[in-house]
């Protein structure tokens, strides 16, 4: 239903970001100080559909403010800047780019972090039960949510690599084209001509050996620091869990601290500007 919701953007006039309010927003996240003028432009054009398609929803008491909205905007549209759309073609219309999140509309705002009960069951089939506390979650085809204690410090957590809008942004990129029963894996949707690959499968083979491998190697740093107290990685261990937090919580450092990302990732640094920066050319 693409070429609906494109003919629908035409038909929707965003309200613009007043100027003021963009001003601030840039200013508190540092990260995004490294974008050209074009560039600028062009987020602020996404955030504007953005702020028109979702709908943000303040939980426990919390209202959500114009600068809330539009500094979780500005991080969520940031990973779309140079992408392609998700059926891995260029889009027409830089709008067009926020398919990649057509999924879901509300934004579920809470004052911090919510305790979620959680069961896993073992390789014995024992079920074990426990509690976590969520700065944010994303639903397959579903809302999302984020802790605003979280999210607003992410302009002083971006010298760690961290940022909770884009890791649920990423994990939503993850969770297109899956099936009934599947969990996403690491592994969106990729641009036609990959890293100049004309083979759509020789692509997939090699994002996945080389995210496996950079997933391996973390692991093995994150059990060398548990167990033997070796240096612990840049990195939140977070990213051990499974291969889509990896994805996750990797995309978050790409694009707040992308120097220090670059040291600790080469191979990724490569791999996500394939898949990220696919098409530098201004847009509509």
């Amino acid at each position: 239903m693409s070429w609906w919701s494109s003919l629908r953007r035409q038909w929707r006039r965003p309200a613009p970001v007043p100027d003021a309010l963009w001003r601030s927003t840039l200013a508190t996240l540092p990260f995004l100080a490294t974008l050209s003028n074009a560039e600028s432009v062009r987020l602020r054009h996404l955030c504007e559909h953005f702020l028109l398609e979702k709908e943000f929803t303040g939980a426990n008491g919390l209202t959500v403010t114009d600068a809330m909205a539009v500094s979780i905007a500005a991080q969520a549209c940031r990973p779309l800047l140079h992408m392609h759309g998700p059926d891995g073609h260029p889009v027409r219309r830089s709008a067009d780019l926020l398919d990649w999140y057509d999924d879901f509309v509300g934004i579920v705002m809470q004052p911090g972090a919510v305790l979620a009960r959680r069961e896993v069951r073992d390789a014995a089939g024992v079920v074990h039960h426990y509690t976590e506390a969520l700065a944010g979650e994303s639903m397959d085809g579903g809302p999302l949510m984020l802790s605003w204690a979280d999210v607003a410090q992410a302009g002083e957590r971006a010298t760690i690599g961290h940022n909770v809008v884009i890791h649920e942004f990423a994990h939503k990129m993850d969770m297109r084209e899956l099936s009934p029963g599947e969990r996403p894996m690491g592994a969106p949707v990729l641009p036609d001509n990959f890293l100049g690959m004309a083979d759509r499968r020789q692509a997939a083979e090699h994002w996945h050996r080389t995210m496996g491998e950079a997933y391996a190697a973390f692991r093995e740093a994150v059990s060398m620091s548990e167990r033997f107290g070796a240096e612990a990685p840049w990195l939140d261990d977070y990213a051990a869990t499974d291969p889509a937090e990896f994805f996750a919580v990797t995309c978050e450092a790409y694009f707040v601290n992308r120097e220090r990302f670059g040291l600790e990732f080469p191979t990724l640094l490569a791999l996500y500007g394939g898949f990220f920066n696919a098409s530098a050319s201004a847009l509509q």
